[in-house]
């Protein structure tokens, strides 16, 4: 192939709607937790088979990055033929992604002549629709939302942008508000009441379109518990365990609903049960040390801790939950949420150096990750708080929680510490309000 030969490739190569060119880069992914996780939607058949034919293109691509393009072809060409299966004369649009794919991977395999085949099957797609760019059919723009909220947390911003660019394009298809609700479940920050939320009101349109999808109505069933809606919520539980008793990702959400409505033990049988089938599940552990964290608490009010057998029982229950949060961040590193929780969790149990080793390792991560940053800001201003007995410091990692945004849970938790740090101060010595001013003209001037 000839220089000219060459440079015309690729420019028509790097026009193509796909995985290789939404940038999605090698150095901000989690391969090794993106591979389980992609893997466990196969095995699973997550989505159906219109899922099951996304994971493939997706797994194909993540393979390419791992360095076994003989397996990225496999994938590949095993999305093009369920493809072809599922949506018979209807495919030529959900083709173009995984064509671009197959070009780039060929092209990247120097073979030139196939890599040119694929790129001729795009052009031939392109003159049948040439009313629409290809990448404004919104089967491409929804592959490319679930390419980028599978990828990474990073891209969710981008996956919630291109599903709604999908639903403006078509508004019921299923799989596309599927996806719409689940990003806006991970992104909605905000408490919000149940008539408000944005994220509660399109779980309830996705279940409108996907009124078989059990994840769908446990992830509705936890956000309703988290106002208080128990119900309903109940009612939703046990519709997704009557569909789908043994489906990890449908039971990770019930345990977490159960956990939140009370009934712990209940949670963390079930949860130890989709662990059988999941178990590479870092959200699975995350899950389950939070029911033990939740079983030591109570315990623990129940005032029963000078009963030798109940100490034993709270020991165990916090090395339970201490061993499950150890799994989640062996299973997935830089999981900020298990990490900041295994800092908080060796506090309680007093070995200070390992949290204060642990806090410092989840500090850096999330700076570097630029993410979670404002949770464990503020976890570690606690730790300061009633571990270290160190308000200075406490109050300079509350003051960096609020500054990041002081309308999240988060911000308005670490107000409300330096409030009531500041009323004690006040009440001792009248002319030492410093803190408590700054933080009531607004915690985004205010400077620690």
């Amino acid at each position: 192939m000839s220089l000219t030969e060459a440079t015309h490739l690729e420019a028509e190569l790097h026009k193509l709607e796909c995985h290789f060119t939404w940038e999605l880069k090698k150095e901000e992914l989690d391969l090794t937790d993106l591979l389980n996780r992609l893997e466990q939607h196969a095995e699973f058949k997550l989505g159906g088979e219109a899922g099951l034919a996304q994971t493939y293109n997706s797994l194909g691509f993540v393979k390419y990055l791992l360095g076994s393009p003989e397996d990225a072809l496999v994938f590949l060409q095993k999305c093009v033929d369920l493809i072809r299966e599922v949506r018979e004369s209807d495919c030529d649009k959900w083709l173009i992604v995984p064509y671009g794919n197959l070009a780039w991977l060929q092209y990247h395999m120097r073979c030139f002549s196939e890599c040119e085949s694929y790129l001729e099957k795009i052009r031939s797609i392109a003159q049948k629709f040439p009313d629409s760019a290809l990448g404004l059919h919104h089967e491409v723009l929804g592959e490319k939302a679930w390419a980028f909220f599978k990828f990474s947390r990073k891209y969710y911003t981008q996956a919630k942008e291109c599903f709604e660019k999908a639903l403006e394009l078509e508004p019921m298809d299923a799989q596309w508000n599927c996806g719409y609700a689940f990003v806006l479940h991970r992104t909605e920050t905000q408490s919000s009441s149940v008539t408000d939320s944005p994220t509660i009101k399109q779980l309830r349109r996705a279940i409108d379109t996907n009124p078989d999808n059990d994840e769908l109505k446990a992830i509705l069933a936890v956000r309703l518990a988290q106002s208080m809606e128990y119900d309903e919520g109940e009612r939703l539980v046990e519709e997704a365990l009557e569909g789908s008793p043994n489906a990890p990702n449908v039971i990770r959400y019930v345990g977490k609903f159960l956990r939140t409505y009370g009934s712990v033990e209940r949670s963390i049988a079930l949860l130890k049960r989709a662990l059988e089938k999941s178990s590479t599940s870092a959200f699975i552990h995350h899950q389950l040390a939070l029911c033990y964290k939740r079983k030591t608490t109570v315990l623990q009010r129940e005032g029963s801790q000078n009963s030798p057998c109940a100490g034993a029982e709270i020991r165990r229950s916090r090395s339970q939950c201490i061993y499950h949060l150890d799994k989640a961040t062996e299973l997935k590193p830089g999981f900020i949420l298990a990490m900041t929780e295994l800092a908080a969790q060796y506090s309680e149990d007093g070995k200070l150096d390992r949290a204060e080793e642990l806090f410092q390792q989840t500090l850096q991560v999330a700076k570097e990750k630029n993410e979670g940053l404002q949770q464990v800001y503020f976890h570690y201003g606690q730790f300061q708080q009633y571990r270290m007995r160190s308000l200075p410091e406490a109050i300079i990692y509350y003051m960096e929680c609020l500054k990041i945004d002081e309308n999240t849970i988060d911000g308005k938790r670490s107000a409300k510490h330096l409030n009531k740090i500041n009323d004690r101060r006040s009440s001792k010595s009248p002319g030492s309000g410093r803190t408590q001013n700054s933080v009531r003209k607004g915690g985004r001037n205010a400077g620690p």
